[in-house]
């Protein structure tokens, strides 16, 4: 079973704007939001659950977290950019 990663090694713009940059784009912010768009869109939002919060802890032999987080489908905006 897969389960969800993110990059959470946020760079510096000078680091990600220079010729050898930093690769990968920051997700950590809304790797919730994007992974859960991505289910829906093909239709799966139904396997979200045990993607983000039960295989992993598993595979690791840890316990499951027992918070609960609440999806509400709304439009929202990425700021341009978040300040360190």
């Amino acid at each position: 079973k897969f389960f969800a990663g993110t990059d959470s090694a946020p760079h510096e713009t000078a680091a990600k704007e220079s010729s050898c940059g930093c690769a990968g784009v920051y997700t950590a912010h809304g790797a919730i939001e994007l992974y859960a768009e991505a289910f829906d869109n093909v239709g799966k939002l139904d396997l979200l659950e045990g993607f983000l919060s039960l295989h992993g802890a598993k595979f690791y032999g840890l316990d499951v977290n027992q918070e609960k987080v609440t999806l509400v489908k709304k439009r929202w905006d990425v700021p341009a950019k978040y300040d360190f």
